[in-house]
């Protein structure tokens, strides 16, 4: 009978052998791409673990491709794409797919706006048509009207996401004094009220016209399919749809804040709230790898340097979280910890950058390094799961990368990162970089706020 210390090493043996076993192992996701001739990139991959297929549509517009005065409309097209278009009256998208047992949903960032569905592999040709039609006839029944509408909606969705939310203006504030005001990432993907407002009907469908088009989206469909089948149904489906114009890419200089900016909000919270931002490489350019472990070191988890030292050891902080939001330009890297009552930010960011400053001048220890990349690649293989994720995850790779099955190079760079390495790019872009410090504070307590450091600043 096993017992005690017996039932403690069994998970530990299991996890070191699966670890073992998956180290070496190749990732085998094979794609078909295609081109339409109007320039749709289509991109299958068979897997026919269940009989599901997943559909995954990307219009390779974000708010990036905005411009000041006019922002938001890529989002608001994420809510107008659902009010019906030519041969699909207003409400039967979401009617039919759930009759026939699908679901669906969008999303819109800086640098791409997403459409999916996924359904039984018997109704494939449900989302290709549904798809399609909005792609080439949303104009057709689209109204001032309704735009109306979807404009008062995402204008509410602003209030309840962010200017009424506790901490909710946190995003929006950093990028507002991180990057310069002509700068893509400079305004919140939602957008503001006052373009939301000022944007014409003419703006918006001249927004559409432009973007939503064949020629500027990639299609993914993985799942429990026919290579030679689909093909042919994607380009029944599709093939008549005008191609619209090829949007060149625009190249951006990456701004360098040339001193670190402070700034405090008050807000209706109890607890206060600090944010470290810093600007950092692009998703999958150098440095980018080893910057997402450098969080997992730093706040990774409860063994953790930051949740150690901030948590358990001072107890001045309730929680502390790191990350890096990969975008397509440039990303950004996170620090947040909410202080415990009774504590000020100016305690919370001594010990925060302590920490940065000892990871960029003494490399990590191997052990760290490698928790890091097994928690790396536990969520990596946990998405692999999911036929959607995957299809999600090709569509980026294909992006962002020119290559669908970019998966074993993705997790590779993560597999031979070093020590020194991690160790140079904290120094790099954390510790010697500017950045951005905000401190939300509950009402009329700005002496909670993180104080300016005559050493650093």
């Amino acid at each position: 009978m096993l017992k005690g210390r017996d039932l403690i090493v069994l998970p530990v043996l299991f996890l070191m052998l699966w670890f073992a076993a998956t180290a070496s192992a190749q990732m085998d996701v094979p794609c078909s791409q295609y081109i339409l001739p109007n320039g749709l990139h289509l991109i299958l991959h068979e897997d026919h673990t269940l009989p599901l297929v997943s559909l995954n549509l990307w219009y390779h517009v974000g708010s990036a491709r905005e411009q000041p005065g006019r922002t938001g409309l890529a989002h608001l097209f994420e809510h107008l794409m659902f009010e019906g278009s030519a041969h699909v009256p207003l409400g039967r998208f979401d009617q039919w797919l759930e009759a026939a047992g699908g679901d669906n949903n969008a999303s819109t960032t800086n640098d791409r706006t997403n459409y999916f569905e996924n359904v039984p592999k018997s109704a494939i040709e449900l989302p290709l048509f549904l798809e399609s039609d909005r792609m080439a006839y949303l104009i057709d029944s689209m109204t001032p009207a309704k735009v109306d509408v979807q404009r008062e909606v995402v204008k509410n969705e602003r209030r309840q996401s962010y200017d009424n939310q506790p901490y909710g203006m946190a995003p929006i504030i950093i990028d507002e004094t991180l990057f310069p005001k002509d700068f893509p990432y400079h305004w919140p993907v939602i957008g503001s009220m006052e373009d939301l407002t000022a944007a014409s009907y003419s703006d918006i469908v001249g927004f559409f016209r432009k973007y939503y088009t064949p020629a500027n989206a990639s299609l993914v469909i993985a799942g429990d399919i026919d290579t030679g089948n689909t093909r042919a149904l994607v380009e029944k489906w599709f093939r008549d749809v005008p191609g619209g114009k090829i949007i060149p890419d625009t190249t951006f200089v990456v701004p360098l804040l040339t001193e670190n900016r402070r700034v405090i909000k008050e807000d209706k919270v109890q607890l206060p709230r600090l944010y470290l931002a810093w600007i950092a490489p692009k998703q999958f350019s150098p440095g980018n790898a080893e910057l997402n472990l450098a969080s997992f070191i730093l706040a990774g988890g409860k063994n953790s340097r930051l949740y150690k030292r901030l948590v358990y050891e001072l107890q001045i902080a309730q929680d502390v979280t790191a990350f890096q939001d990969e975008r397509e330009i440039c990303s950004e890297f996170y620090v947040i910890a909410t202080a415990r009552s009774g504590h000020a930010l100016t305690e919370l960011e001594r010990i925060i950058r302590q920490e940065i400053d000892t990871l960029g001048q003494i490399p990590p220890a191997d052990r760290e390094v490698q928790r890091a990349v097994n928690q790396i690649q536990v969520d990596f293989l946990d998405q692999l799961e999911s036929t959607a994720q995957k299809a999600d995850q090709i569509n980026e790779y294909f992006v962002l990368t020119g290559n669908p099955d970019y998966f074993n190079q993705d997790l590779e760079r993560y597999k031979t990162a070093k020590a020194p390495a991690i160790s140079n790019v904290v120094r790099q872009f954390l510790g010697q970089a500017k950045g951005v410090t905000l401190s939300i504070v509950p009402e009329g307590r700005t002496d909670l706020a993180a104080q300016k450091d005559l050493k650093r600043d």
